[in-house]
């Protein structure tokens, strides 16, 4: 789009002509930038710093969990390093799978982690497509089912946002990848999660430390309704 006061480039010494931008360099910029909702400090999800300290958690560490009626909790642990990597919501007939990493301050990671994905998908030659959804772009893919569990293809979809030095990522499955009543209960369970950055510097893209709470055995289940 044109600006009425800028120079005209031919004009001026300095200007760049567009075919020697380097296309590498728009889509850094690109992936640079922050990717969340208009509300996130208000609606979430939340930095701990943004939320009331008696209001009741299921505190895992790096993340937090609001508790309510019907909420299943387990723990995805790597075998090799017994490491907690990632935090399993069963909801509304639906999986959310969360992940929380680091983040630089003032620029995000969601941008270039969507093309990741969505890389990683096509080379498995695999659908996946970008969609623009409650948290903004996201990608609806069909991933591969083990021939164990059946073989075929599980829609999931990848929504993320990026806070204040983290990126908060999630993988829907089930109901919610298709019924628009089961998406807005998952959806607002992804807006209830609260992030633990802590103050420790951490290098961008690294997971955040995820502990086992009492009551929560990992690649176990555990409730996580109302009470807890």
């Amino acid at each position: 789009m044109s600006d009425e006061t800028s120079e005209n480039p031919s004009e001026a010494g300095d200007a760049v002509a567009l075919s020697e931008i380097d296309p590498e360099e728009g889509r850094a910029a690109e992936d640079d930038a922050k990717s969340a909702p208009e509300d996130r400090e208000t609606a979430g999800p939340f930095d701990a710093s943004e939320v009331p300290a008696m209001r009741p958690y299921v505190d895992l560490g790096g993340v937090k969990i609001a508790p309510r009626e019907g909420l299943q909790l387990r723990l995805e642990v790597d075998e090799r390093s017994k490491r907690v990597v990632a935090v399993t919501l069963e909801y509304a007939d639906s999986v959310l799978q969360l992940q929380a990493f680091s983040a630089p301050k003032s620029s995000g990671l969601w941008h270039g982690v969507r093309r990741e994905i969505a890389q990683q998908f096509a080379s498995q030659g695999s659908s996946v497509q970008e969609e623009s959804g409650a948290f903004g772009p996201e990608l609806a893919a069909a991933a591969p089912v083990p021939a164990e569990q059946g073989g075929g293809t599980r829609a999931v979809r990848f929504v993320g946002v990026d806070g204040p030095r983290w990126l908060l990522r999630g993988a829907i499955m089930g109901r919610a990848t298709g019924d628009s009543e089961a998406r807005a209960k998952v959806d607002e369970l992804f807006r209830d999660t609260v992030i633990v950055r802590g103050d420790q510097p951490m290098p961008p893209s690294e997971l955040l430390p995820l502990s086992v709470p009492a009551g929560v055995q990992p690649n176990g289940q555990a409730a996580a309704g109302g009470s807890a």
